[in-house]
């Protein structure tokens, strides 16, 4: 972008933020608040993710001085890597699945009346959801307590020649620690943050158990550019003498698993599908919707037999009478784990779990809304199976009367045209991209705060990410639908029209070609959702604004939206984006 699209952006969000004299501001507000408000500012000043993945480039050569120094903090917090033996931990990474993994892991526990911690990433609505007790986020006390703990340990033991204070997730990772320990919990579920070897989670010497969720291409920058290379540093949490515990997985990177193990001296198992510890034809119920959940359901219920049985409990499943036969053993690399029948306990446990923001369906009236935070290829092709069925199941309108919108940003390095390609058979009348900022001003709203991504770069990435959109509808439909020549416009500078009667902020799609698609950029979540709603979600309280948008798409869209029996919008492609959604929708979750 330009220095005159810049100006341009600017300009235009100072339009939209002067009515309600807000401005967007990339510094934590000084303002007195609440306590936990001031722990989360506090927080953020530790680095974003952003700038935690940059940190890990530059320590990536030699792992040891990334986890020494993740030690290092932990020791000057108070705690010596030992006193994580305590914690009973079951440590899982992967690609996808592994947050609903460790979902279906602490809930079967649970179940066994153990006291569980779970600690994951990202949060969607409130930072405290990382931390868990018994399934629930820390309280806003508990937080506060322990955040100033450890934050006033680290700040009296600076060291003038090492780095201060750990970046966001390690020191999110250390406190989590201090919160079990502290709070006696009776095992840990730990969720590795990015890889496994070089992850400040791996500081864990003697887990209970380890768990290996679907592997595929994500945080290539980081992690490496094969599917080979990210095997390999998932199996880097592998521990000797630790059990370990994977799903089916493509023969290359099933391997290098299967080398890693050996390496490790860890006894490596694969999980054999969900079907094998079902009887009669009786299906299990999985609180998690979705087909790819059942992948994930069987690795939680391997773990959680494995934790159990190494703690020494009773009734964790008799093992099926059936076993695999020599033939099919032989043809795989990894022994496959004996299937067993679960107790009424893992049972209840699948069933009753929840994981917001995965495949989650929400009825709000006419809107229907399909939340699930996919941002990898093989997990956007899982949501599109989950969408497109759920859907189908859905009541059709008397009248026929149904639009589909979808909701989409992505961030980082992923490939967004291949994840938009995958999208299009969902059959979408409207395509919408939006930042994950909530509000066009992230003030007052500290939990989703970023100080390492600028409003400018971000919506510039919406627009990028609209202008694939449409390239691929021009290649499916090839022809144009819907702007007209005297609309077009050359450069970003002339892309912004904000409404004069400050009606939310709207994007008008800069190219050089007629575009055949319906598609909209908004600067915000909030903007978004009032375009899609048209004030026809009860749940959804609106921005006070007025007029209407000047662009043909959105004036046209909204006649539609607001005449539709039903409305089906599917938000995916970022659990930041989800976690914005989620927010504005059930205000509950930001008590």
């Amino acid at each position: 972008m330009g220095f005159r699209g810049l100006r341009a952006l600017h300009s235009a969000l100072r339009l939209v933020a002067a009515g309600g004299a807000r401005c967007f501001s990339t510094r934590p507000a000084r303002v007195p608040r609440m306590e936990y408000q001031d722990a989360i500012r506090t927080l953020n000043t530790l680095q974003t993710n952003a700038s935690y993945l940059d940190q890990v480039k530059r320590e990536r050569g030699d792992p040891q001085v990334q986890l020494e120094a993740m030690k290092g903090f932990l020791e000057r917090s108070g705690l010596k890597v030992e006193d994580l033996d305590q914690l009973n931990i079951i440590h899982v990474t992967g690609t996808k699945g592994k947050g609903s993994t460790c979902a279906f892991t602490e809930r079967i526990l649970r179940n066994y009346g153990l006291k569980t911690g779970f600690y994951s990433s990202p949060h969607l609505v409130q930072v405290r959801e990382r931390i868990r007790i018994d399934g629930q986020p820390i309280s806003k006390e508990l937080f506060s307590k322990y955040f100033w703990q450890v934050y006033n340990r680290l700040e009296e033991t600076k060291d003038p020649g090492h780095t201060s204070m750990p970046a966001y997730f390690r020191f999110l990772t250390i406190m989590a620690f201090h919160v079990f320990l502290q709070e006696k919990v009776d095992l840990a579920v730990v969720e590795v943050g990015i890889g496994g070897a070089y992850d400040c989670t791996n500081i864990i010497r003697k887990p209970i158990v380890c768990g290996v969720s679907s592997l595929g291409i994500d945080h290539t920058s980081i992690l490496g550019d094969t599917i080979e290379k990210i095997a390999w540093q998932k199996g880097g949490i592998f521990k000797p003498g630790v059990p370990a515990f994977t799903v089916p997985q493509p023969e290359r990177p099933l391997e290098v698993l299967r080398v890693r193990a050996r390496e490790s001296s860890c006894p490596l198992y694969l999980c054999p599908d969900l079907g094998a510890f079902e009887e009669d034809d009786q299906a299990l119920q999985l609180g998690l919707a979705g087909e790819h959940q059942r992948c994930n359901a069987t690795l939680a219920l391997q773990l959680s037999r494995a934790w159990l049985q190494q703690q020494g409990y009773q009734g964790t499943g008799e093992l099926k009478d059936l076993q695999p036969s020599a033939e099919l053993l032989g043809k795989r690399p990894v022994p496959l784990a004996p299937a067993f029948r679960p107790s009424g306990s893992m049972v209840q446990g699948l069933r009753d779990t929840e994981w917001l923001g995965r495949t989650q369906v929400l009825q709000h009236g006419p809107v229907t809304w399909y939340v699930d935070g996919a941002h990898t290829t093989s997990s956007v092709q899982a949501c599109v199976r989950w969408f497109r069925q759920a859907a189908l199941n859905e009541e059709k309108p008397v009248d026929g009367s149904e639009v589909r919108v979808l909701l989409f940003n992505a961030t980082g390095d992923r490939d967004t045209a291949a994840l938009l390609k995958l999208l299009l058979p969902c059959q979408f009348d409207y395509a919408v991209f939006c930042p994950n900022f909530t509000e066009v001003s992230a003030v007052g709203n500290a939990d989703q705060q970023n100080f390492n991504v600028t409003l400018e770069n971000m919506l510039t990435r919406c627009l990028e990410n609209q202008k694939k959109w449409n390239q691929l509808m021009e290649e499916k439909v090839g022809q144009d639908l819907w702007l007209s020549p005297h609309m077009q416009v050359e450069g970003v500078g002339s892309l912004l029209k904000p409404d004069p009667l400050r009606s939310p902020l709207l994007f008008v799609p800069s190219s050089e070609r007629a575009l055949n698609s319906n598609s909209l950029v908004f600067p915000c979540i909030s903007h978004a959702l009032q375009w899609i709603t048209q004030g026809r979600d009860p749940h959804f309280q609106a921005p006070a604004t007025k007029g209407l948008h000047l662009h043909p798409v959105a004036g046209s869209g909204a006649v539609l939206l607001k005449e539709a029996a039903a409305i089906r919008v599917l938000v995916t492609g970022s659990l930041h984006l989800v976690g914005g959604v989620l927010k504005l929708l059930d205000q509950s979750l930001s008590q």
